[in-house]
């Protein structure tokens, strides 16, 4: 790579730090392997210092809400980043060997869907933040001690996804789509916000998210996860017994235009109706008046 570019890279590297200083300012959210990396880096981008400066290494700690638990995200940006791949792992104390292994091997496949010369650390930092919840999830019930010889355990998962619209037809089409290949059950509701509930194994509910969110829908969170350890077919587990789109009417008369707003009173019936009256709170932040407290 010749100076120039590697210059370019290197310019790249300062503004996505600075980003990320901003993004956390608090003393010892970012842990820089040298703290004067990113002062050489310049000196070298300047022509005060002739002697390619060390890679720029540090750890990101986040904290997950649900459940409360903190990932270090450690960061090594090559002098070629972004047009090679950053090398990046999350590390957590509350994770056993095996699920930190699934959950770099998630962070990874999804970094693996960048571009070159697209920055990514912002990107792999929101990534675990919406993601890493399931890698956590029933950790208790992996550790029963039990005498005899354990069946097969399957994980069933419901995700709820929350999106601030969903009207595009091909858009739609793509979650029906996916929904109706992948065993899964649930529903699409379509309009402003836009809701998708998917429910089944575990592994089909992640390929159905992977499907529906890649390559580029940005405005899009699993606001919430609930996850059940099941060693039967998980059909019993079900709240939805197909993959449907949900339209609901809208609010107002505004017809199919593009700022109308989904009947939420009706949306809570409809939950209601199928156990999931709980969620709604999760995904408005607003309490549910249920006529029977």
């Amino acid at each position: 790579m010749s100076s120039a570019s590697m210059k370019e890279c290197l310019q790249l590297q300062i503004l996505e730090m600075e980003m990320l200083f901003s993004m956390f300012p608090n003393q010892g959210e970012v842990k820089l392997e040298d703290v004067n990396a990113l002062t050489n880096i310049k000196r070298y981008l300047e022509g005060t210092r002739e002697a390619l400066p060390p890679k720029i290494e540090f750890v990101i700690t986040l904290q997950i809400e649900e459940p409360k638990v903190k990932i270090d995200l450690q960061v090594t940006m090559p002098h070629s980043y972004p047009y090679v791949a950053l090398q990046l792992f999350g590390r957590s104390s509350e994770l056993d060997r095996q699920q930190q292994l699934l959950l770099n091997k998630g962070l990874t496949s999804y970094i693996g869907t960048f571009d070159p010369g697209e920055l990514c650390v912002c990107a792999a930092i929101q990534w675990l933040q919406d993601n890493s919840s399931s890698y956590f999830l029933n950790r208790k019930l992996l550790y029963e001690p039990s005498a005899q010889a354990k069946p097969v355990k399957n994980t069933f998962l419901r995700m709820w996804i929350y999106s601030h619209h969903i009207y595009q037809q091909d858009l739609r089409k793509k979650i029906l789509d996916a929904g109706k290949r992948l065993d899964v059950t649930g529903f699409c509701m379509t309009g402003k916000p836009g809701i998708i509930c998917v429910e089944g194994f575990k592994e089909h509910c992640e390929e159905f998210w992977h499907t529906i969110r890649y390559p580029n829908w940005k405005h899009i969170s699993c606001k919430h996860a609930e996850s059940i350890e099941t060693e039967g077919n998980g059909e019993d587990l079900r709240l939805f017994h197909s993959f449907e789109e949900l339209l609901l009417e809208a609010h107002g008369d505004y017809g199919l235009r593009n700022d109308y707003h989904m009947n939420l009173g009706q949306f809570l019936e409809f939950l209601k109706k199928h156990k999931s009256e709980h969620v709604f709170q999760i995904l408005f932040g607003i309490e549910s008046k249920s006529s029977d407290s």
